[in-house]
C-alpha cells in the first residue's frame, strides 16, 4: 500500500488513466471490428466507409498514446491492404 501522498496520488491516476486507455483500446477494437465485418461481406463501399471510421480513430488514440503511434500505422497498414484486395477483387 502506497504511504506517501505523492504514492498515493499517483496510484489514483494510474488508475483513471488506465480506464481511460481500456475505453479507448474497445473503441479501436470495435472499428477494426465493424471493417473486419464489412470486409466478409464482399461489400467494398461500406468497408471504405469503415476503413476511414477505423483509420480515424486510430490516429487519434495514438495522439493520446492509448497505443503507439507505430502500432497505430501498422494496423492502419493491413486495413489498408485488406481494403485494396477486396477491391481488386470486385474488379476482376
Amino acid at each position: 500500500m502506497a504511504r506517501s501522498l505523492s504514492s498515493q496520488k499517483r496510484m489514483r491516476q494510474n488508475t483513471k488513466r488506465a480506464m481511460r486507455n481500456k475505453v479507448r483500446k474497445t473503441i479501436i477494437k470495435t472499428s477494426i471490428r465493424e471493417f473486419t465485418d464489412a470486409v466478409s461481406s464482399k461489400d467494398a463501399a461500406s468497408a471504405e466507409t469503415a476503413y476511414r471510421k477505423a483509420a480515424k480513430v486510430l490516429d487519434r488514440f495514438a495522439c493520446r498514446h492509448a497505443v503507439h503511434p507505430n502500432t497505430a500505422a501498422r494496423r492502419k497498414s493491413r486495413l489498408a491492404r485488406r481494403l485494396n484486395a477486396l477491391k481488386a477483387g470486385a474488379k476482376s
